[in-house]
C-alpha cells in the first residue's frame, strides 16, 4: 500500500520568489530522494474555510511506510531538508504523512 508524505505551504510574502526557488532548486533535490514513486505538487487555488491561507501542496507518494522511512534516512532527503531551512521554507511549511483509509479503498 502506497504511504504519502504532505507538505503544507502557507502564502510566503514573495510567492514568485518562492516558487522559482522551490521548483529551481528545492523540487530537484526532493526528487533524488531513494523510493519515491512521485512528487504531486498542487497550488491551492480557492481556500473555502479556515486559516492560514495556503499556498501549495506537496505530496510526496513512497511505495510503502518502510520506504518512505529509508528515503528520510537517505542524504539525499537530508540535503533538501537543509535546503528547505536554508531559503525559509521551514517556517512556512506543516508536515505529515498519510495512507489510504481502509474504509475508503482508493479508485
Amino acid at each position: 500500500m502506497t504511504v504519502s508524505y504532505f507538505a503544507l505551504y502557507r502564502t510566503p510574502e514573495d510567492p514568485a520568489a518562492f516558487e522559482e526557488h522551490y521548483f529551481g532548486t528545492h523540487v530537484p533535490l526532493v526528487e533524488k530522494t531513494p523510493g519515491l514513486v512521485e512528487n504531486r505538487v498542487h497550488r491551492v487555488t480557492r481556500q473555502f474555510v479556515g486559516q492560514p491561507d495556503y499556498f501549495l501542496l506537496a505530496e510526496l507518494v513512497f511505495e510503502s511506510a518502510e520506504a518512505m522511512k529509508a528515503g528520510f534516512r537517505s542524504p539525499e532527503w537530508a540535503e533538501s531538508g537543509k535546503d528547505l531551512v536554508a531559503w525559509g521554507g521551514m517556517e512556512l511549511v506543516t508536515m505529515f504523512s498519510a495512507e489510504p483509509h481502509p474504509g475508503r479503498p482508493v479508485a
